[in-house]
């Protein structure tokens, strides 16, 4: 099975260990990757972890081994960096490709430091999104970069921290990916769906959903015996596993005239009932101005916390008869109360 053929010659696959472990296990993780056609070997060499005492990384040594897999396969390195002595590091050894983690790209300062590093050095360089659902913070970590004169940029969507409970490990939200699409359509977007999923047995549909979502590419976490992995055991694949993975992938095709003909009626209708819910949307918000004024001229508070749950709690029940998601439902009218507040803060403050 060769990757490249397997997929799409136009779709890039970075895969490798969540960390560099020793010689032999990146030797043997560049070996089996390289043999399905795999270009990219990605391991992290300094590990930032949540709390202290647990695995993090092997350090400098293991450039060295990447180094060597390198001359032995030809892959292409990519290792993440973490500051400026991570950066300094990487270019000595003459690494390939530069990755800046979740925890590193909320951080301005951190990046900035790393930009400044990376200044005279136009290596490819990737931005994981902030583990916080922020696109600014994405946006502007990126354009740091993007000053430093980096022009080989490409983000890694790998999911958001959240406090709702689920199966995953960070939630997808594809709106945010979707948003930094728009704002920068020339810039690639890649997909990791090993952090998003937790589970080695989840990565697969995430893929999938990653092809469906035209990313450019995957990010992928692979060991040669992840049981035994000194850290995030449990969603890195076997080379097997992994092999078996991109087999099950489908991919999509570009859509043609006839599709565009074809959807033509449908998409019409569409439009007919945004220009719709636009026009419902400036209805109410002439309402809430005048229960504003109303607040205002007798001394009510903006924020009716009971109402606005009466509220909630009826539109969720209806999207449910509906078969609608409540909780789709319910963050639209969260969103709708929060600029109903805002409206109404406003109005308080010129009328005062």
């Amino acid at each position: 099975m060769n990757i490249r053929t397997t997929i799409s010659p136009d779709f890039t696959v970075i895969a490798g260990p969540c960390s560099a472990e020793s010689a032999r296990q990146v030797m043997e993780c560049a070996e089996k990757l390289s043999a399905m056609g795999v270009g990219i070997l990605r391991a992290g060499v300094w590990k930032p972890r949540t709390r202290p005492g647990g695995f993090e990384g092997a350090g400098a040594p293991a450039l060295e081994w990447l180094c060597q897999a390198r001359e032995k396969t030809g892959m292409k390195l990519a290792v993440e960096v973490a500051g400026a002595s991570h950066v300094e590091a990487a270019l000595k050894a003459g690494i390939d490709i530069l990755w800046i983690g979740a925890r590193t790209s909320a951080s301005p300062f951190a990046v900035e430091e790393i930009a400044q590093a990376l200044k005279g050095n136009d290596i490819p360089v990737m931005v994981k999104n902030p583990i916080n659902p922020d696109v600014n913070l994405w946006t502007g970590a990126i354009e740091r970069i993007e000053r430093a004169g980096i022009s080989r940029i490409s983000a890694i969507h790998r999911g958001f921290s959240d406090i709702q409970e689920s199966v995953l490990r960070y939630a997808p939200q594809w709106e945010i990916p979707i948003e930094l699409r728009r704002r920068m359509p020339s810039l690639p977007i890649f997909c990791d769906p090993s952090h998003m999923a937790g589970r080695r047995e989840l990565v697969g549909t995430l893929a999938q959903m990653a092809l469906d979502m035209n990313a450019d590419g995957l990010f992928v976490e692979v060991h040669p015996d992840p049981e035994h992995a000194l850290s995030d055991s449990r969603q890195q694949l076997t080379p097997d596993g992994f092999r078996a993975m991109v087999s099950s992938l489908e991919w999509r095709r570009e859509i043609h005239d006839a599709d565009v003909r074809n959807l033509a009626p449908s998409r019409n209708e569409l439009d007919r009932l945004d220009a719709q819910l636009v026009e419902l949307l400036a209805r109410r918000m002439k309402i809430v101005q005048e229960i504003g004024e109303y607040k205002h001229l007798n001394n009510l508070a903006v924020l009716q916390s009971k109402r606005y749950q009466n509220v909630s709690d009826s539109v969720a029940k209806l999207a449910s008869e509906k078969g609608i998601s409540e909780k789709f439902v319910r963050s639209i009218f969260e969103t709708i109360h929060a600029e109903s507040i805002r409206c109404q803060l406003e109005n308080n403050k010129t009328q005062s």
